[in-house]
């Protein structure tokens, strides 16, 4: 799963979120329910654009039904790419309510995220009003963001890189705090035997998606985080 079924984190469907109960509403404190938060991104999406066809939408729940973390894909005629929205929120307070956009590599459901988490925002009273404006703007937003990304994977296809180039790139990644020592052999797993005979080419693309496949294994709290990271680093040495 794209940002799913991670570390911490349980296949759920959109019934069962309807049913974890919504905590009450403080002074401070205004609940957004996960199943809301679902339902206007899914809606959006069809809505604003019409050239993408909605094609799943993952979610995922803490046991406790706490935190929610989610991506909906859609795609359009490109075969290799799909766009994508992830999104998290949480009852118990420990997450703000999140959404960014990017992709999704169909051949092995890894996601690539580009720009910034774009909607962060405290659930503080008139948090409904500035999801659905921030929601709104975040979706508009997603057309260039998938331009990007197809963009990035043409010009990261290109770039050959030998196993040394892989490994000196690996330990910045970890240097900086973006993998965690446990993921390391997934990255270089996946490297030298990639999984899927697409990344079978020696390439910036293919040690992308090592990368992408490893952080599945990170708790979800962070891993939205963590995505950004990666395409950041791996763009910023492609343009230094």
């Amino acid at each position: 799963m794209s940002l799913l079924l991670h570390k911490g984190a349980e296949l759920a469907t959109i019934e069962q979120l309807a049913a974890i109960p919504l905590p009450k509403e403080t002074r401070t404190y205004k609940p957004v329910a996960h199943v809301d938060l679902v339902n206007l991104l899914s809606s959006m999406a069809v809505n604003l654009l019409p050239e993408f066809e909605l094609v799943n939408t993952q979610l995922g729940v803490t046991k406790d039904g706490q935190k929610l973390f989610g991506v909906i894909t859609l795609k359009n005629d490109h075969n290799e790419l799909g766009l994508s929205i992830g999104f998290r929120n949480s009852y118990d307070k420990s997450l703000s309510v999140g959404i960014v956009t990017g992709g999704s590599v169909f051949v092995c459901d890894n996601l690539m995220l580009t720009g910034d988490l774009t909607v962060l925002r405290k659930h503080t009273s008139n948090v409904i009003n500035d999801i659905d404006a921030l929601a709104l703007s975040t979706i508009y937003k997603s057309r260039a963001a998938f331009t990007q990304i197809q963009e990035d994977v043409e010009i990261m296809k290109d770039i050959p890189m030998s196993d040394d180039e892989a490994y000196r790139t690996l330990g910045l990644i970890y240097g900086r705090g973006i993998i965690t020592p446990r993921q390391i052999p997934v990255v270089k797993s996946e490297w030298l035997k990639p999984s899927h005979d697409d990344f079978q080419d020696r390439s910036l693309w293919s040690f992308y998606n090592a990368c992408t496949e490893a952080l599945k294994s990170s708790p979800p709290q962070s891993i939205m985080e963590r995505h950004l990271k990666v395409h950041s680093h791996i763009m910023g040495q492609v343009h230094a």
